[in-house]
């Protein structure tokens, strides 16, 4: 099959590459600025009738969540008319899409963890313009598209809270660290090979939920990277929210649920403890 992985540099793209590279029966292309513009459609054009693909999983995205309030607008057009022009021209190609997305789609103020069909509030300008690229993609490709959202994403590259707690505990001895905000770290590696998995057994549409399993909360998070780097978890100290005032809010409840893939005959992913166990050495070694 040949397969196109849009936003290939970052952390999800990367590990995506990475295992179909390994895979014989596969051939990948990847597309990242500056040779692959998701927003252009002569761009996107060119690279289609090029390389004709079957299938296409969009990893590029506008992350930046702060600025994106200030610039909603840039954010639509790469979060949202990006995976626009990308499905339609799936849709001539008969190609399957995946689209990335994320749990800001919603607003974040819940007490037990978000269904896949649970209804959507955005808060926030980086979680509006996600949720129009995925109703951008509904819309165009209504029985040939996936829609995985995911959230705390973490891995050997970019930025990403496991890399900073790494880089602050050697600067500081201490690290103040939220306690009200609820999620589920998700190794990107982990997120990979669950949608690997996925688009080998199902050939439908969808929505999926790929974060790990378990909940825990910054702080806790914090601290369970202490523990795996040999420091002590208790020079992680605990603040609130309130303590840091940023452009946009952060969901304090940010769990996701998982019976998606229960409906595929899939299991959803291992719990965090485990990844991040497993992921701390290979983050450390590409660190050094």
């Amino acid at each position: 099959m040949k397969i196109l992985i849009t936003g290939s540099n970052g952390q999800l793209g990367t590990e995506l590459v990475s295992r179909y590279l390994d895979r014989p029966q596969d051939e990948v292309f990847v597309g990242d600025l500056p040779d692959l513009d998701i927003t252009s459609e002569l761009s996107v054009a060119s690279t289609f009738s090029k390389i004709a693909p079957e299938l296409v999983i969009n990893c590029a995205a506008w992350t930046a969540v702060d600025a994106a309030e200030e610039k909603e607008s840039s954010a639509f057009t790469v979060n949202a008319e990006g995976p626009a022009i990308l499905a339609t021209y799936c849709a001539r190609a008969g190609a399957r899409m995946v689209q990335i997305s994320t749990d800001y789609v919603f607003a974040g103020d819940a007490h037990e963890p978000y269904a896949e069909n649970a209804h959507a509030q955005p808060v926030t300008a980086y979680g509006r313009t996600k949720f129009a690229g995925e109703n951008f993609v509904r819309e165009l490709l209504p029985d040939n598209h996936v829609i995985i959202r995911t959230a705390w994403l973490y891995s050997p590259i970019g930025n990403n809270f496991v890399k900073t707690i790494i880089r602050a505990q050697k600067e500081r001895d201490t690290l103040r660290v939220v306690t009200d905000q609820i999620g589920q770290p998700t190794c990107a590696g982990d997120l990979a090979d669950q949608i690997i998995s996925l688009l080998d057994t199902y050939q439908g549409p969808g929505t999926f939920h790929g974060t790990s399993s378990g909940v825990t909360s910054w702080f806790e998070f914090a601290r369970a990277i202490m523990s795996e780097i040999g420091q002590d978890p208790e020079r992680v100290l605990p603040t609130d929210s309130s303590s840091y005032v940023q452009a946009a809010p952060r969901p304090a409840y940010s769990v996701l649920g998982h019976l998606g893939w229960a409906s595929v005959g899939m299991e959803p992913m291992r719990d965090w403890r485990a990844a991040l166990h497993d992921a701390i050495p290979v983050i450390l070694q590409a660190s050094d």
